[in-house]
């Protein structure tokens, strides 16, 4: 039995108090803490937000050693770890990101016993020289974190955490004990994943205590991937101000829509497993300390940030898995206050997590398509999101939540009762030994090598359920609703396979009608949404975008302040450039600068009259704005437009600069164009002097200066049999705009 000192014990509440700052403990936290302080193994079950950390932080400090807490996120053992230090807690971890002096101070402090608790990550477990140090150590008690990474069919399975048990019993064995206590912590798992936790860390003895998987103050929705990055400026940009996590597939689209979300006004940044340890810390401490409101992330790494504050959480692509999308979303609302859950939805999404999995080893790649059918089932679904989610970690729900986007918005209900008579009779006349798929095949007669091989087509109801639908996904729909409302429920020790319960057996022999809910369309609603954009587009081909009255305003306004500056219209802004303004009402020299062909350079010496008179007209007129409506887009091409402003400062001849960059010399034009027109200044004076005289120099800028259009075509048209070429008038444009408009 472990020593523990018996004034810390019976002041445990103090020491919350003293410590952590809390007045009380939550649900089980203080029947945890006790059962770890006697020694026991502990098998903890408990959503995130809901207060695990605690229930071994505060056991580690009130016992003599340390305690070694296993976890597979640098982040979240760094977050952690600071937490405990400004608590003045000595906690540390040990992972590849410490430097050798770092990693002989946590040593020293673990052996000399002021350390106390060390966070350590299963791959480092296993290192030949941290075995050694541990065993020489005083080690208080070993808390596995994110317990679920030790089952194949949990949601980030690690092979690492299967070597574990073993490990432990070995710095057991050499601490001269019978045997560490353990204490197993995980907010997302299944039945199935529970029992395959046990199993592996030879727990089955150990006291368990599982909470509601219900966040109550979590709002889920699920929208149909059309028209993804409008959608989610427009909610980033409703919530500004408010912290937010956007999840990704892949590293590239983390990157690119924490891009998009900055040149959008949003201070945002990217985190995954790419980026190098001193930028993902950088990154995620701007996050904690509020420099910047929003994270995007990779699904497939994962954060392990504890920030109370996260009001919502998006996912910008489908995870792989119920498991995932209940950890990522539970990092919503942690303070129990305002969480939003949004995810857009697409099948491409699901085909390419599916492609993903296609090099995975046979079991792995089978466990991940039940995963990914699970995911696609709670998308489609039309039954309230709440249910569906807390019966999948195999918690009943007696009523719908009336508080996510099924229960608000619900789809088109059926009325049921002899179909699900059909159904329940399916499941108990094949000996309750299939799954959703196999009995839809039965009930609609579909041709099956298994359903011959069990002679299921000799069965009477095969074929019955024809006559209410002859597809095999509205079966497959009605099957999984009655499941989540209670007549069917989940074998543990055999995936997938369907049981009829005692609320099943007392429907056959009693029924009554039951409101079923018909599935959501994404394909369909994809579909219209694009018609929609078409129809608009055509219906806008014979009128116009923008607002006609604010663009006669604007022009106006142009020609005034062109005449008092003594310059061609054109000059000031172009006729597209006033279109977009009139389309998206910039009221900031921000926003003023992202339209196209305007930059901040013209915004600085140009636009403060155009702000204002805009920042009027939307008032006056209650318009809503081009930061609700408007999403700009990333300039892919930055790098290329900085290294060709640097090489023109050099004064390096145009023809090497399209070499460098394999561009011909119109296509170099025409990017110096781009970045003239969008207000920055460029010098081509060394270059046009080689190949202009200095009089048809002047005969072309003194042109552009009275010309009403810039137009090359009709410039070209001016200069007819002048043996002018396209690309001098274009260099003189360059060398006009930048002088008079820039």
């Amino acid at each position: 039995m472990m020593q523990i000192d018996q004034s810390i014990q019976t002041t445990l509440k103090e020491r919350l108090k003293e410590i952590f700052g809390f007045s009380q403990f939550r649900g089980d936290q203080e029947t945890i803490i006790h059962n770890i302080l006697a020694g026991k193994n502990t098998f903890v079950i408990m959503p995130t937000g809901a207060g695990k950390s605690l229930c071994y932080q505060l056991p580690a400090i009130a016992s003599e050693g340390t305690a070694i807490v296993i976890s597979p996120l640098i982040a979240l053992m760094k977050n952690q770890v600071d937490q405990l230090n400004a608590f003045g807690i000595n906690a540390q971890f040990l992972n590849s990101t410490l430097s050798k002096t770092e990693m002989t101070k946590v040593k020293k402090d673990t052996l000399n016993g002021t350390l106390k608790l060390l966070y350590i990550a299963p791959e480092s477990l296993t290192k030949e020289e941290n075995l050694d140090f541990l065993k020489k150590a005083v080690i208080s008690f070993v808390a596995i974190d994110e317990a679920h990474c030790i089952s194949e069919w949990g949601h980030d399975f690690r092979p690492e955490y299967r070597k574990i048990r073993g490990i432990v019993d070995n710095i057991g064995h050499h601490s001269g004990r019978m045997g560490l206590p353990v204490i197993a912590l995980t907010a997302t798992a299944t039945p199935k994943v529970q029992q395959d936790i046990q199993k592996n860390l030879n727990m089955e003895d150990a006291d368990v205590f599982k909470t509601s998987f219900n966040r109550k103050n979590l709002y889920y929705e699920i929208k149909p991937k059309v028209d993804a990055k409008k959608a989610l400026i427009k909610y980033v940009k409703h919530n500004k101000g408010k912290s937010g996590i956007v999840y990704c597939l892949s590293r590239k689209t983390a990157e690119d829509i924490a891009e998009l979300l900055r040149v959008n006004d949003v201070r945002a940044l990217p985190y995954h497993a790419g980026l190098d340890p001193q930028t993902r810390i950088a990154n995620q401490d701007a996050f904690l300390n509020e420099e910047v409101d929003v994270v995007c992330a990779t699904i497939a790494f994962g954060m392990g940030i504890d920030k109370p504050d996260v009001r919502f959480v998006i996912h910008y692509d489908a995870p792989k898995s119920l498991e995932g999308y209940y950890q990522e979303t539970g990092r919503a609302g942690r303070d129990g206050l305002e969480g939003n859950c949004i995810m857009f939805y697409s099948y491409d999404d699901i085909v390419k997590l599916e492609k993903f999995n296609k090099d995975k080893p046979v079991t792995e790649r089978d466990n991940a398509k039940h995963l990914l059918q699970e995911m696609v089932s709670y998308a489609n679904l039309g039954v309230c999101r709440r249910r569906q989610l807390l019966g999948y970690f195999g918690e009943y729900m007696e009523k719908d939540c009336g508080f996510c986007d099924n229960c608000l918005k619900p789809t088109p209900k059926f009325k049921a009762q002899a179909e699900i008579i059909l159904a329940l009779q399916t499941v108990l006349q094949t000996d309750q030994r299939f799954d959703v798929s196999h009995l839809a095949d039965v009930l609609t007669a579909t041709d099956n090598q298994y359903i011959t091989s069990y002679e299921h087509d000799k069965l009477e109801l095969y074929g019955k359920g024809k006559s209410f639908s002859e597809d095999c996904n509205v079966w497959c729909s009605l099957i999984k609703q009655i499941t989540i409302l209670g007549f069917l429920e989940k074998d543990v020790d055999n995936y997938g396979v369907l049981r009829v319960t005692q609320k099943g057996m007392n429907y056959i022999e009693d029924p009554y009608p039951v409101m079923l809910s018909t599935d959501h369309d994404y394909e369909q609603a994809e579909a219209d949404a694009k018609e929609e954009d078409n129809n608009e587009a055509t219906a806008g081909s014979g009128g116009n975008a923008y607002d006609e009255e604010l663009l006669g305003l604007l022009k106006a306004l142009r020609k005034k302040v062109a005449k008092e500056k003594n310059l061609p219209p054109y000059v000031i802004f172009q006729d597209p450039s006033m279109e977009e303004m009139a389309t998206t009402y910039p009221t900031t020299r921000e926003e003023m600068a992202q339209i196209n062909g305007v930059g901040m350079g013209k915004v600085q010496k140009f636009g403060k009259p155009f702000i204002d008179l805009i920042t009027k007209y939307v008032e006056e007129n209650d318009i809503e704005t081009a930061k609700d409506v408007v999403v700009k887009s990333t300039v892919n091409k930055s790098k290329i437009k900085i290294y060709i402003i640097q090489q023109i400062d050099r004064k390096i001849d145009l023809d090497e600069i399209a070499e460098a960059k394999d561009l011909t010399l119109v296509d170099l034009v025409e990017e110096i164009e781009h970045i003239c027109y969008s207000g920055t200044r460029l010098n081509l004076d060394y270059y046009i002097d080689q190949i202009i005289d200095e009089d048809r120099q002047d005969e072309i800028f003194e042109y552009f200066m009275r010309a009403e259009t810039d137009n090359i075509a009709v410039a070209m048209q001016q200069f007819q049999g002048d043996d002018f070429t396209e690309q001098e008038l274009r260099l003189m444009r360059i060398k006009f705009l930048s002088e008079v408009a820039n």
